[in-house]
């Protein structure tokens, strides 16, 4: 059983079981404001699926792709979680949780903000029903997608302006049952942060 959490877009909260599925989801649209809603949507699901924090496996968490400032927040809440429950966080691609389910070949774009997109590109599911990346994630103009996106023409093209948490769970759930590989522990912002530490101490005059 386990909690899930992504906001590389809007903000998206689950608690999931491999055998009785979705026990709780609360998702909000909204780009911004994650650190404001992300820890009230975890007490909803808490509540409403009446699941102990002592019974839940783990923490499933959305890496991206996606902005610095959201996807941060969903990270660190995961990782706060965790640690507090004494809890395995279970990283996961966010465009393979959208592509989850999904069988025909799929691009997937998701909202970069500074007039930019991530995308990934899927040829549908293997045999035990998880998707199969084939190119990506990667960033690029909107107007620039059909000249980067290998085959392009091949996919069927699904914007995502949220990511579902329930997904985030279930596929990191079929991760672990198939014996595939997670995602790693290092967030896929796929472009530098606007903050940058100096590169020594500022001089004084």
């Amino acid at each position: 059983m386990l909690l899930a959490i992504d906001t590389s877009a809007g903000t998206s909260v689950a608690l999931v079981d491999r055998d009785a599925g979705v026990l709780a989801e609360r998702v909000s649209p909204d780009p911004r404001g994650h650190a404001e809603i992300v820890g009230s949507l975890i007490r909803e699901c808490l509540d409403e699926s009446g699941v102990a924090v002592t019974a839940l496996s783990g923490v499933a968490v959305g890496m991206g792709p996606g902005p610095f400032t959201g996807l941060r927040v969903g990270i660190a809440a995961a990782r706060a979680f965790a640690f507090g429950a004494g809890k395995p966080v279970v990283p996961v691609v966010s465009h393979d949780a959208i592509a989850f389910g999904l069988v025909v070949p799929t691009l997937v774009v998701t909202d970069a903000r500074r007039r930019e997109v991530y995308w990934s590109t899927y040829s549908g599911t293997d045999a035990e029903g998880l998707p199969v990346r084939v190119s990506g994630p990667a960033l690029c103009k909107p107007a620039e997608l059909e000249g980067v996106v290998p085959d392009f023409a091949a996919y069927e093209r699904l914007d995502a302006s949220v990511v579902s948490a329930a997904s985030i769970g279930l596929l990191a759930e079929g991760l672990y049952l198939h014996k595939r590989p997670f995602a790693g522990d290092e967030a896929l912002y796929l472009r530098s942060p606007d903050v940058t530490m100096s590169a020594g101490p500022k001089r004084v005059s």
